[in-house]
């Protein structure tokens, strides 16, 4: 069968290349056409876009390259008509694939139409959940919560868990991160500024404003190759502080405590057990947009999934030097870690533990004609 993939940004890469390999597994015929990045492309198949050319955030952003975005659309209308896959798998990344998945239906091409990683109408425009009911011939969801959000809508979809663990439980650390980097013999500190340039410009300074805070620690950078060097320049040639690319996970296994960019990372430090301080600082205008439209107690997916506010969350203006070292300070005492710990241990028990990637596969399959 012939499948073809849109995948949006970094974490929709990991898990989309996971979902490819399952897919194998279980039909030995697979063949990949997808937009995505270096892990799918690793699993095998043909990239047609990577995400680092398509990978917008805000409302801003996303008008100032409306352009480029509809040349986008129409470059991959052109292309699924040109593969003519039997399935069209759609991870995450709403604004483009939602968009996509409507003129496939319109057009009545012949692939099924899978969503994979539902996206948040949950927590803005919760209307679309009519479309998506309407429009797809499966979703796949990973949150807890999501199924009873959508039966609201007549929407019956299949929750798998957490499509993490099935990252997570693959890993193997033969080194330390300061064996494998030659970093000095101090605890770390982790930073994970997001995985996209604007994310990055607006928390990096304020996260290595800690720096000299800490005098105990040193801090790492979990940096992403598909971002420029440049985005990192700020945090270079400082003592104690190291920039490495592309190990999100080792340097988060080394880590004391991390400051972390609201997303996926989020769950990942928790998966990870590692205390964490979230953070999120968007343009204004973008925030006040934000602010008017989306609807959840929590930014960070550790505290939705749980329900709780167990990790802090710094979020725009209360994002302050000041706050930043309080929550910091807090998250690395004995007593601040054990309630995190303890928190995480309730988090794993709602997501359902590994096999996502293998659960969605066989759902798929099992839509294969005779």
């Amino acid at each position: 069968m012939k499948y073809y993939l849109i995948a949006g940004e970094a974490s929709g890469d990991m898990h989309g290349a996971n979902l490819m390999r399952a897919l194998k597994d279980k039909d030995a015929d697979a063949e990949f056409r997808f937009w995505g990045g270096d892990k799918m492309q690793q699993a095998g198949g043909v990239l047609v876009k990577h995400y680092r050319d398509t990978a917008y955030m805000g409302f801003i952003e996303v008008f100032k390259n409306l352009k480029s975005i509809l040349s986008n659309l129409t470059f991959c209308k052109k292309d699924l008509l040109h593969y003519d896959p039997d399935y069209i798998i759609f991870i995450d990344y709403p604004g483009f694939n939602i968009r996509v998945a409507k003129w496939a239906r319109k057009k009545r091409i012949r692939a099924k139409l899978v969503y994979y990683i539902s996206p948040q109408v949950w927590a803005w425009k919760p209307g679309r959940a009519n479309d998506l009911r309407d429009i797809l011939d499966q979703m796949y969801v990973i949150l807890p919560f999501e199924p009873a959000f959508y039966a609201k809508y007549g929407f019956e979809v299949t929750y798998v868990g957490h499509p993490l663990f099935d990252h997570l439980q693959k890993l193997e650390y033969p080194q330390t991160l300061q064996q494998k980097y030659d970093l000095p013999d101090l605890p770390v500190i982790a930073i994970l500024p997001g995985s996209r340039q604007q994310e990055i410009k607006k928390l990096l300074e304020i996260m290595i404003a800690m720096v000299p805070l800490f005098q105990d620690y040193q801090f790492v950078i979990a940096a992403v190759s598909t971002v420029p060097e440049t985005a990192y320049q700020r945090a270079r040639d400082r003592e104690r502080v190291s920039i490495i690319s592309d190990d999100t996970n080792l340097v988060l296994h080394s880590s004391e405590a991390a400051l972390v960019a609201s997303g996926t990372a989020t769950l990942e430090a928790a998966l990870m057990h590692v205390p964490q301080v979230v953070c999120y600082r968007g343009g204004s205008l973008n925030y006040q947009i934000a602010k008017r439209l989306i609807d959840v107690k929590y930014i960070s997916l550790v505290n939705l999934i749980i329900d709780e506010p167990l990790v802090v969350e710094l979020i725009q203006n209360q994002l302050t030097k000041e706050s930043l070292h309080k929550a910091l300070t807090e998250i690395l005492t004995e007593s601040g870690r054990k309630r995190l710990i303890s928190g995480y241990a309730g988090l794993a028990d709602k997501l359902g533990g590994p096999g996502a990637s293998q659960r969605v596969a066989s759902g798929i399959v099992q839509m294969l004609p005779g």
